[in-house]
């Protein structure tokens, strides 16, 4: 295994300065990549960097990416190349599938599970009757609440219908032009 590993402090400060500050350090990647497939002579899709790196770019937030980055680089024979931050080994992510086991299972166990579904079906049955009578209680309630304020409401404009005299007066006099008296000295 003819193995190419190179240690490189990468700039990143004048094409970030470049980009707007919202796309900074999505742009500090893409120059990292450039610099790495330039060097390393290889295409994007065989350039990885490591988590570390990418980290490490991320560290300050979107707007305030590092100035430049020490990187270490490891070339495989099939051509791969894998950039980690300087003193950190690239490890490999790892995808974890998903294993689908269907066993046969005993007569007996799928008539308990059938067994099972049924009594949760007839539950859950009991559950909506239950909730819907509830339901139904709570909207008779709120409706008489309704009707007795709607009573209420009528019963002081009824009473209001009655003296509608007494508020104009008292409105009047509460509008008329006080008389000021003079002192005498």
């Amino acid at each position: 295994m003819a193995k190419l590993e190179r240690t490189y402090n990468v700039p990143l400060r004048r094409g970030v300065q470049k980009a707007p500050r919202y796309k900074r350090a999505k742009k500090a990647v893409t120059i990292l990549k450039k610099f790495l497939m330039q060097h390393m002579k290889c295409q994007l899709e065989q350039l990885k960097i490591g988590k570390m790196l990418n980290l490490k770019l991320w560290e300050h937030g979107v707007k305030n990416p590092p100035h430049h980055v020490k990187v270490t680089v490891i070339k495989d024979d099939e051509g791969v190349v894998k950039a980690e931050l300087f003193g950190f080994k690239y490890i490999e992510p790892v995808k974890e599938e998903k294993k689908e086991e269907k066993k046969e299972k005993p007569a007996e166990e799928k008539k308990a599970e059938a067994e099972k579904t049924e009594v949760k079906h007839e539950t859950k049955k009991e559950e909506k009757k239950e909730k819907s009578a509830q339901e139904k209680k709570t909207e008779v309630k709120q409706e008489a609440k309704k009707e007795e304020k709607k009573e209420k409401v009528t019963k002081k404009a009824e009473k209001k219908a009655k003296e509608p005299a007494k508020h104009k007066k008292a409105a009047s006099a509460k509008h008329k032009p006080k008389t000021v008296k003079k002192s005498k000295k």
